[in-house]
This record gives structure tokens, sequence and C-alpha cells, in this order.
């Protein structure tokens, strides 16, 4: 009855119920991609100003850092009123698989979020016929960020292929840039690789590594570290020291050419560096990816237990409201998940990013927990480490496929 009574409350719009309390916000957005949560929690409090937010942030790209507090919250029962999630796997093969998730199908039913997201998203967030996140964006993980002011000076044109690329790095080492590809810490290196990897696979043999139709040692994923291994060589030596936004810094100070990244970059280089998308930095698609268009969406669930559900249920209201995407994500750098957001409040990154999302082939990125479950990913930074150590294609190829068997991709 209590929780048909919270339901009732939210179908009918009323005020919060007066609503008083804490709402706990679980993210790695900090720094550089504070902003845009801040923005959005500001929103948040002027709905429900009687509401105390806790914003808990924990530090370290692409979440790494938060995923290992979250672990040890949700199985000390401890969980957070919401957090950041990737959808996709990383939530539904983790967490809704455990039992540890409310079902929020009537939340979407309610706010008619069913039709405001493109099907294959509500798929993606979907399972046994439920339904266990709301996005807040939609991210493209392969795209190729440069300087056009810096490549005419250099006299190269963004590459189109790998091969490309890889005579475009021997042609600016020959200028003196010793290191044209800027390059991170080890998640960014595995952000790379899955680029590559779309690039040569394409986008129906990268899903057959995912249904499990094409094994990680198979000849063609064999050659996709041996070409990674060549665009390493493009690379600076000191990667492991550094952060993505360093990465970036590098680019935009003329120390290297490319760096391959989320289109968070954008928001960092336009809301941070305040450079003017298409003037001030340029992008394409990662080499041999045109037309394809590698997704993750960030997006907030609802776990069992969270002390107070109510005020968590407003959140994620707020963060699947087309007035809380058209806030967050022209300052992430991210588009909305939504159908019905308007491009004019994005700037010219973001309206291509909204026209290819329309347009492109969609599949789902690795590294950003779309297409593999925890389990795969936790280990694949070993994989990258098997690697980086040896620089043996074979090895990091088999053990890859021995852990695709162990947490049972494709069976």
């Amino acid at each position: 009855m209590r929780k048909w009574l919270l339901w009732l409350g939210v179908a009918l719009g009323l005020p919060a119920l007066a609503q008083t309390g804490k709402l706990e916000i679980f993210s790695w957005w900090a720094g550089d991609e504070g902003p845009a949560l801040e923005a959005l929690i500001k929103l948040y409090k002027q709905k429900y100003p009687n509401v105390e937010v806790i914003n808990a942030t924990v530090t370290g790209g692409a979440g790494v850092n938060a995923k290992a507090v979250l672990k040890t919250r949700m199985l000390g029962g401890d969980p957070p009123d919401t957090f950041q999630v990737h959808a996709g796997q990383e939530l539904i093969g983790t967490w809704v698989v455990a039992d540890r998730m409310e079902d929020l199908s009537g939340l979407f039913r309610q706010e008619g979020w069913l039709t405001k997201f493109p099907k294959g998203l509500i798929d993606l967030l979907s399972y046994k016929g439920g339904v266990w996140s709301v996005p807040v964006n939609i991210h493209r993980s392969n795209v190729m960020w440069y300087i056009p002011e810096n490549l005419k000076k250099w006299g190269v044109a963004p590459p189109k292929t790998w091969d490309e690329f890889l005579k475009t790095c021997q042609a600016l080492k020959q200028k003196g840039l010793e290191a044209p590809l800027a390059l991170g810490e080890n998640w960014t290196q595995q952000h790379l690789w899955e680029s590559v990897a779309l690039g040569l696979l394409g986008a129906e043999g990268w899903n057959s590594l995912w249904s499990g139709k094409l094994k990680f040692n198979d000849p063609k994923a064999v050659q996709v570290w041996e070409v990674f291994g060549k665009v390493l060589e493009c690379a600076n030596k000191d990667a492991a020291g550094l952060s993505w936004q360093q990465a970036v810094d590098r680019v935009v100070q003329g120390q290297a050419a490319f760096n391959i990244m989320g289109d968070w970059a954008a928001g960092y280089m336009s809301t941070t560096l305040k450079l003017k998308p298409g003037e001030g930095f340029g992008w394409a698609p990662s080499p041999g990816t045109q037309g394809v268009f590698m997704m993750l969406s960030d997006s907030f669930g609802l776990p069992k237990g969270a002390k107070n559900r109510q005020n968590t249920i407003n959140w994620l209201r707020l963060v699947g409201s087309l007035e809380g995407q058209d806030t967050f994500n022209p300052l992430k750098g991210s588009i909305a998940a939504r159908l019905d957001s308007d491009p004019r409040k994005y700037n010219a990154y973001g309206q291509s990013a909204m026209k290819d999302w329309k347009m492109n082939r969609i599949v789902g990125s690795l590294v950003h927990g779309a297409v593999a479950p925890e389990s795969f990913m936790s280990q694949f930074g070993t994989v990258m480490e098997i690697y980086l150590q040896g620089k043996n294609a074979k090895a990091a190829a088999n053990a890859a496929q021995a852990i695709a068997s162990q947490v049972g991709i494709g069976r």
C-alpha cells in the first residue's frame, strides 16, 4: 500500500508532498565534469528546496574508483539513494541480476518515457520485463579530437582509416612531433582499443564479439591487437601518468595532433577551456568508424533499501525530464537521451552528434558498460596490462577469450 501511494503521488504531480529529508547522489562526476551535475542539482533544489542534497562524488576516470566504493556499500547493505551507472550490462549484469534494484517500469509509464526515449535505448535499459535505470544522456565513444589550426600548420588532414592514421603519424614525426597521439591512463588505453576494434571489425564484427559469434582469439580479433600496438607507437610514453583531461591538454597545446576520447572531451574543451566547437577544436569519427555511433549512456536507478526513496523518485523524474536533460547535457558535452530535445540549446558539436545519433548505425561501448557485464570489464584492464608488458597480440586475445568464456559471453 505504501509503495502504491508513493507512485500515486508522483503520478499526480503533487509538490513533492512537501518533501523534506535528504538525497544522496553517488557519482564520479568531479572537476571538469562537475558543473553539469551541479546545474542539475541546482534545478532539483529549486523544485524541492527543503531536501538536503548530498553530492557524494568519488573521483576517478570512467568511474573506476567509484565502482569499487559502490560495490562495498551495496554489498554492505548501505546503498546510496541513487548512483550514476552506465546504462546496459554494467547495471543489469551486476546489480539487477543480484536483485538489488527496483523496477522503474511504473515510473516510465507515468512519465511517458517509453515513447520519449529511442526503442533501442529502452531495450538496453530492460531486463526480464523491467526497466532498471533512467538515462540522462548519450555520449559517443568513437571520436577523434584535434585542433584545426594545428593540422593546417602541419599540413595534414584527419585520417579516415587506421592505415591513414599510421601514415599521418609518421609524417608528423618527421615534422618533429614526437608523439602525435595523446594518450592517458589505463582506462583511456582501453577506450582507444575499442575504437581500433570497431574500425577494423565494423559494426557487425564488433557486435559478434559480444554475442559470441566471433571469438576474441579469432584471427580478425588478434589483428585488432596487432594494429593497436602500432597505434600505441604514435603515443606518448608517459601515458600511464596522465588523466584524460591532461591528454586532451596536449592536443590543445600543440604537443600532440590527435586524441581518441568520448565526447565529454567536448564538454571539457568548451566549458572549461572556453574553446569554440568547430573553430577552437575539431572532431571526426575515430578512423574506420564513419557512419557508426558507439554509444554509452549515463543513468540513475533506485537501489532497494534506499533511505530516501521518494526523494530519489523525484530525482529520477528530473533526470528523465526534458528540462533536466537540456540543462545537463550542453554543459556535459553529451546529448539528450530524449528524442524531443531542442538542438538550439546545444553547440555545434552537440548538434552534429544529434544528427549522427539519428542517422548512424548504433553500437554499444565496452569500456563504458553497454555491451559486457562488469565481471568482464573489471578483468579487461588485466588483459590490457598483459599486452602493454609483452606486446603479444595472441596472448592478449587468448586472455580476453578466457574471461569471456568465464563470464558466459555468447552462452
